[in-house]
């Protein structure tokens, strides 16, 4: 993977992940309806599906250097349970602390409280959106969702790559009985990021030159704002529920509800990485903060939620108070990174050391 197109693979995923803040931010409940056009455009969600291409891209990357089962599980594995396992902890903490000060903050739509052996036990697997022990949401943590469907698609892609004959067939078939039918309609979309992978891979990108790269990045934007302009998902969505007999898909569906404009998502994603890939920058600027945001993304995504419930129940009405709440639960988001996301290196040192002392002194 190039410099270039890891820089802008980063600045992606730091706007993706700002988006989604910024949806959640816009919740009516949070700021009234001054950021209403946030909310009608759902651009929450469609973010995710582009951090579904983006993640396929680079765990394909990822699993072709570990090279074997063995290490693929356990640098999938620590990644995210050095993240995960803190906001799980926090997400308790924080949904305790603002729910007593103000309970009306947490609306059962939004709030879900349970067992802590339950709880736990769902948020370390991350089978939270599993079809075989039903839909839950983590507190208030309701982002935590997308993480149910990744690790999903992590085992899935591990078995069929490390695995072989009968062993990976029955492998298959169990994760996809376990996860059920709304994980695996939006994993399209992750495996496009797998082909992007293997298409770069291929060096197939030097077969085009400079105008086609750049007429693929305008064009993957381009496609989604003529759509959203025209009315697209709304009508794919009417269509769904209409086809299943709902009047909300997600009544059946649940985040997977819309599927095939996440489909479309994909296709438009995976087009502006392609031309990018074409266009192959060399330089690209603010190369330095984009790294240092990128390095924290996943820890703002995880905290930002139960985050800004925590503001919205303590902070008084008074002026600025939007700003409060947004710059309040990024920048949570970046502490939280600065000690649980970012020393990732050193976590992975002492995890190997406690399992296999003899060689805590070799790279994993």
């Amino acid at each position: 993977m190039t410099r270039g197109l890891s820089i802008w693979l980063d600045a992606l995923r730091v706007a993706a992940t700002l988006i989604v803040v910024l949806s959640h931010f816009a919740y009516p409940r949070f700021t009234g309806t001054s950021y209403a056009f946030l909310r009608d455009w759902n651009v929450g969600s469609d973010a995710v599906i582009v951090f579904f291409v983006l993640s396929g891209c680079v765990i394909a990357f990822a699993a072709d250097r570990d090279e074997t089962a063995g290490k693929y599980t356990f640098h999938r594995l620590s990644r995210l349970m050095t993240v995960m396992v803190p906001a799980l902890v926090l997400t308790l903490a924080f949904d305790a602390i603002g729910h007593r000060i103000d309970s009306s903050a947490y609306p059962a739509g939004f709030y879900q409280s349970h067992p802590m052996v339950e709880y736990l036990a769902r948020g370390l697997t991350m089978s939270n959106e599993w079809s075989l022990f039903g839909r839950l949401r983590l507190g208030t943590n309701g982002p935590l969702w997308s993480l149910s469907y990744e690790v999903v698609y992590y085992a899935l892609f591990g078995v069929a790559m490390f695995l072989s004959g009968a062993a990976r067939i029955a492998a298959v078939l169990a994760l996809c009985v376990i996860a059920g039918l709304n994980i695996l309609l939006l994993m399209p979309a992750w495996l496009m990021g797998v082909a992007l992978w293997r298409w770069i891979r291929a060096n197939k990108a030097a077969k085009y030159g400079r105008t086609v790269g750049v007429m693929l990045v305008v064009a993957g934007p381009a496609a989604y704002l003529l759509c959203q302009i025209a009315g697209v998902p709304d009508l794919l969505a009417f269509h769904t529920a209409h086809a299943l007999g709902v009047a909300d898909a997600r009544e059946v569906l649940g985040f997977s509800d819309e599927f095939l404009w996440n489909f479309l998502i994909g296709v438009f994603t995976t087009l502006l990485v392609a031309g990018i890939v074409i266009v192959n920058p060399q330089h690209v600027p603010c190369e330095r903060p984009i790294r240092w945001l990128a390095g924290a993304s996943f820890s703002v995504y995880v905290t930002h939620y139960p985050t800004l419930h925590l503001l919205d129940a303590s902070l008084p009405e008074v002026a600025g108070r939007d700003l409060f709440l947004l710059f309040g639960s990024i920048a949570f988001g970046l502490v939280f990174a600065r000690y649980f996301e970012r020393p990732i290196k050193r976590f992975r040192q002492l995890i190997q050391a406690l399992i296999s002392p003899t060689t805590s002194g070799k790279t994993v």
